[in-house]
């Protein structure tokens, strides 16, 4: 089952935007996920309003206000912009990591062909080069720097990463790449199509056109329209939505929905966090990866990690990993997972970082005065 929406605004009979999208949009340039530092990076806001009213944010924190609604990134971080009206947009990271894998930052559908690349900093050589999918190897090149899906299909879907050998003038070694999210959908984002300017007391029809994978049997697909989040119209076989006769009380905010027939959507539950090492205790410099699992809930998942009472984003994966865990590393995390339908959060997972790792043999050395655990 696959489910994509868009918004589209009706509100005041203002003229509907070309697209009908109505969420803020951050698009990158070069389109590659994560974007790097020495790319040259443009970030583009899209959303309502004008170029002055946009707000950037960077890591978590108010970093520019009215404006502009483009630059150049001249600093690695997560970003995000804000336009009045439709909110915030996904965040995106931009790395300067020293080996990076890049996935093309577009939508992957059943049938598509996908390359993966993986990339050293300041796009120095890099050789040896592994690819995994979760903790499984895939393939190993000699000079080769890119792995090639196709066609993709759903258990495609994933994290990636990849491993090699990089040769710079400050440093060479052997080196890991962040894992990047792989997401293969059925179905590309519908678009929500209306009059430009619908006219009070006319006929108004909605039209939500998406085409699914033709890698796909002929499944008939259903539509459902949303007002304000609420069920209008559907589940129809029909991607038409006709309102007879429109008045003020229609205007709002309408999203359409797609999805096979078959089989009921299952909405988001039992949100769980594991940690390795078990409990969520670590030692000063060690690694922590913490996990998200779902029990049920259909449709394509989409993970975010956040600490404490901060919105700022610390991951987008099932996985979080923290390499080489610092004091203030300590708090209380926290995994959300949303099928576009449906947003479910897990108990958060108090984190505790236990004082300093012995070289010699990885283990907390006794201390005479006990530490304090630091809870953020």
């Amino acid at each position: 089952h696959s489910v994509s929406r868009v918004p589209l605004s009706l509100r005041c009979w203002c003229p509907l935007s070309p697209a009908g999208a109505q969420t803020t949009q951050l698009l990158v340039q070069p389109p590659w996920t994560p974007p790097v530092l020495w790319d040259r990076v443009t970030l583009t806001c899209q959303g309502s309003g004008t170029a002055a009213a946009t707000t950037w944010y960077k890591d978590g924190q108010r970093w520019r206000l009215q404006g502009p609604d483009r630059f150049v990134v001249t600093e690695s971080g997560t970003y995000q912009c804000d336009r009045p009206g439709t909110g915030h947009s996904p965040p995106v990271s931009v790395s300067n990591d020293r080996l990076v894998l890049q996935v093309p930052a577009r939508a992957l559908l059943e049938g598509d062909t996908v390359t993966l690349r993986c990339r050293g900093w300041q796009d120095n050589p890099v050789t040896s080069v592994s690819f995994y999918h979760e903790e499984k190897q895939l393939q190993q090149f000699r000079d080769g720097t890119e792995l090639s899906l196709s066609p993709l299909r759903l258990h495609h879907s994933g994290h990636y990463r990849c491993r090699g050998w990089v040769e710079s003038s400050l440093s060479r070694g052997r080196k890991e790449s962040v894992s990047a999210p792989v997401t293969v959908k059925l179905f590309p984002v519908p678009v929500l199509e209306g009059p430009p300017e619908p006219t009070e007391g006319s006929p108004l029809n909605l039209s939500c056109l998406s085409t699914p994978s033709p890698l796909r049997p002929r499944a008939p697909l259903l539509h459902l329209f949303y007002r304000h989040g609420r069920l209008v119209g559907g589940p129809q076989g029909s991607p038409q939505l006709l309102l007879p006769a429109v008045g003020v009380s229609h205007s709002g905010n309408y999203s359409c929905q797609v999805r096979s027939e078959r089989g009921p959507w299952v909405p988001l539950s039992g949100v769980s966090v594991s940690a390795q090492p078990p409990g969520g205790q670590v030692a000063l410099g060690d690694r922590l990866v913490l996990s998200c699992a779902v029990a049920a809930g259909t449709g394509p998942l989409s993970f975010s990690w956040h600490r404490g009472d901060s919105w700022a984003l610390l991951g987008t994966g099932p996985p979080l990993e923290l390499r080489h865990v610092v004091d203030n590393d300590s708090g209380h995390y926290q995994c959300r997972a949303s099928n576009g339908d449906s947003v479910a959060e897990s108990v958060p997972m108090n984190v505790i970082v236990l004082g300093e790792r012995d070289p010699r043999n990885g283990v907390t050395p006794p201390t005479v005065n006990p530490i304090t655990p630091i809870a953020l």
